[in-house]
């Protein structure tokens, strides 16, 4: 077969090349003919200037954006990356230029519609892309939620709104060793939950030069495949490790006739890097943002007059100093403003781990594997591996700063010593037990890292499902990725099993709701009625006197706002606050009230649409994110099974809404007897370009569970162009 760009049966793309740098160029072609509008709106975010285009939705990002410094980030890091490693440099640099080269003709409807026209990429843009997909993966704004909790209800509740859950990623993924399959060689499987968007965050590509020859879900606008891959020998994936490697420092800072100076941890101010920028909005007047970094880092909440509609209750301006950071002493007294600067590891080790990308597409065993994940900087990831000589791998990989406890759990004083970062972790390894490994962002070997995790509910529902068969093949993976038992409903379906002297309506919720076989279907009505009283008593819980001063936000940045909603911290940390004895005893709150007032609400309901409740898939549809608003895409046939807490994780927010915007972005099965029996399948398509036969034609597989075949024999592709 002649060098080229190839389609399977799905518009998949499948490139040979005769270098590794033709071949990125080759993906940086494709994907710019397939990605178009998504890239440059990626480009557009990372550098903080979607708003032109976009609107104002897009303005409290590009903020958070400039101030963070994002794109400086990036082209730090390039810069650093030319110096260390030419090699992937120039590959970068390879992929770059097929971007560009495609792009001239880009003629997606989306640029006629907001009048964008394509722009050029630099070298480090496939930085800014990979940093800012990932700035917020760590969950770095549940620390300004910690620092609520404590402000308001004092250090000891901050446990009652523990999930051990939610955050903005997370993923499913087991490698079974080939003692426990029938070909005797191993098998990895999984799905990365992440925000749904159309088009899809991942791109599934192959990608074939004399070096190598991958299959595996890229990063659309990135070189390479990073997450998950397979090189016929051996095979990868990963899932987020919920470590915490970002900090938050509240700073003091004061304006003086040569900029803007910052409080250091010894009594010394000293100069901030200060500068403004504009941002464009469209359709509206550009707005003025204040750059600021200091020594810990970029100053993203506030600055020298403090935050705007100061919080004004006395903690964050110095009274009581300590109540945030557990400690009485070294902390300047009086009212001078606080700012919040924010510390992660790129910013401070020019590094974002892009010497990992070759290594591993030229990885022969999980030795290679191994070691080119030494190089891996962010997210921090959970990596399983698997080789067909029998090598089997389960670490942890990235870059997680060693610092005191204080630092990964609220935001910190920048004025006072002890703070800092005194070098990087060295990552966990784990084994496998009879012959599994499971990790669904669980306390799992990254758990010295972290500070909150997911519930162990999916990891023990694959771990249980995996026990009760002796012998696994690759065909049999789907049946896990699918399996929608909602372990988190036993505290709740508790309280209701307690529940006497209801009105005959609510008696008989009562009663459907103890037959329930657990089930988040979305045929099933018994699961929608679970799921309306779980948001009623979210919602009664919310409204209760004891949590008042939680429920409105403080006048921090928009892009915060999620982590700082009452009703999801409620939603998401229910199974804990329905077990915990404290609630009553400490903060007045009738658990059991309230789930009462809640299923009598429901009755009401019911009796008010004249029957009962619908099917769960009839409120739980996919609701996908698009750049473009008043775009929603109306998903055809049934609605979604799953749950949060579920294998099948198709994420809605009890309380608030029934729809779910984020869930599986893949699913994959490595199989490595045969790479030719791999599947896989994304949301939507392998086109983001509407119209297109493939812009959409997964999505039916995707709903049901199906898998596509990887198609890696070049005699049944069809040949699209030269590279």
């Amino acid at each position: 077969m002649s060098t080229g760009i190839y389609r399977d049966a799905w518009g998949i793309p499948h490139l040979r090349a005769g270098s590794a740098r033709e071949l990125a160029r080759a993906q940086g072609r494709v994907t710019a003919r397939d990605r178009a509008w998504q890239l440059e709106v990626e480009r557009h975010r990372a550098q903080g200037t979607s708003a032109a285009f976009l609107g104002p939705q897009a303005l409290a990002w590009d903020r958070f954006a400039r101030r963070a410094r994002l794109d400086d980030t990036a082209r730090r890091c390039f810069a650093a990356l030319e110096r260390r490693d030419t090699e992937t440099a120039d590959w970068v640099r390879a992929y770059v230029d097929g971007v560009n080269e495609e792009l001239k003709s880009a003629d997606a409807p989306e640029f006629a519609r907001t009048g964008l026209a394509p722009g050029r990429w630099e070298p480090w843009t496939p930085l800014g892309v990979w940093l800012a997909t990932h700035i917020l993966f760590a969950g770095f704004p549940a620390k300004l939620w910690r620092e609520q909790v404590v402000r308001h209800l004092g250090p000891e509740a901050v446990a009652l709104f523990a999930t051990d859950g939610p955050n903005t990623s997370g993923s499913n993924g087991w490698l079974v060793s080939g003692e426990r399959t029938t070909t005797g060689h191993a098998v990895i499987a999984g799905d990365p939950h992440r925000f749904i968007e159309d088009p899809g965050v991942y791109q599934q590509i192959h990608l074939s030069c004399p070096e190598f020859d991958v299959i595996g879900l890229a990063v659309p606008g990135v070189p390479g495949i990073a997450h998950f891959g397979h090189t016929g020998t051996v095979a990868w994936a990963i899932t987020n490790a919920m470590a915490d490697y970002q900090d938050l420092y509240r700073e003091r800072l004061r304006r003086t006739g040569a900029g803007v100076e910052a409080l250091g941890p010894d009594g010394v101010w000293r100069r901030a890097r200060r500068h403004t920028e504009s941002v464009e909005v469209a359709g509206e007047t550009p707005v003025e943002v204040e750059v600021i970094e200091t020594d810990r880092g970029p100053v993203i909440i506030g600055g020298p007059e403090g935050i705007p509609e100061d919080l004004d209750d006395g903690v964050l301006d110095g009274v009581p100093d300590g109540v945030l950071d557990g400690s009485d002493s070294g902390s300047p007294r009086g009212s001078d403003p606080v700012a919040v600067s924010l510390r992660y590891p790129p910013r401070v080790t020019d590094d974002l781990g892009f010497s990992a990308l070759l290594p591993l597409l030229r990885a022969r065993r999980v030795a290679d594997v191994d070691r080119a994940f030494d190089a891996w900087a962010e997210p921090v990831n959970v990596v399983q591996a698997a080789d067909t000589e029998g090598g089997l791998l389960h670490r942890v990989a990235g870059h997680v700063p060693v610092r005191r406890e204080a630092n990964r759990t609220r935001p910190v004083p920048a004025w006072e010593p002890g703070h800092d970062w005194e070098g990087r972790h060295e990552t966990p390894r784990a084994g496998l037990t009879d012959g599994i490994a499971v990790m669904a962002n669980q306390r799992g070997p990254a758990a010295p890292l972290g500070v909150e995790f997911a519930p162990p509910h999916r990891a023990d529902r694959i771990t249980a499902l995996l026990s009760e068969t002796e012998r696994w093949s690759s065909a049999d993976m789907p049946v896990i990725h699918m399996d929608t038992r909602l372990a988190s409903a036993a505290p709740l379906l508790a309280h209701v099993g307690t529940l006497a002297d209801l009105t005959p309506g609510a008696a008989r919720i009562r009663d459907r709701l103890l037959r329930w076989d657990r089930h988040m279907d979305a045929d099933s009505t018994d699961a929608a009625l679970y799921a309306a009283v779980r948001g009623a008593v979210v919602r009664q819980l919310a409204a209760h006197p004891a949590f008042a001063a939680l429920a409105t936000p403080p006048a921090y940045p928009d892009i915060f706002l999620p982590w700082l909603q009452l009703v999801p911290r409620i939603g998401f940390a229910l199974e804990h606050l329905l077990r915990a004895e404290e609630l009553e005893e400490v903060y007045g709150i009738d658990r059991a009230e309230a789930v009462r007032a809640a299923v009598e609400e429901v009755a009401v309901q019911e009796v008010a649409a004249g029957g009962p409740v619908a099917r769960w898939g009839d409120t739980h549809r996919l609701a996908p994110w698009r750049a473009l608003s008043g775009t929603a895409y109306d998903v055809d046939g049934p609605g979604l099974s799953g749950d949060h807490d579920c294998v099948l994780s198709t994420s809605a927010v009890p309380g608030w809404s029934d729809l779910s915007v984020r869930g599986p972005a893949a699913r994959y099965v490595w199989d490595l007897a045969r790479r030719e029996d791999s599947r896989w399948v994304v949301p939507f398509g392998a086109s983001g370009a509407p119209g297109s036969a493939h812009h959409r034609d997964q999505l039916p597989l995707w709903l049901k569970g199906d898998l596509v075949p990887v198609g890696t024999d070049w005699t049944r592709l069809k040949k699209e162009s030269d590279v």
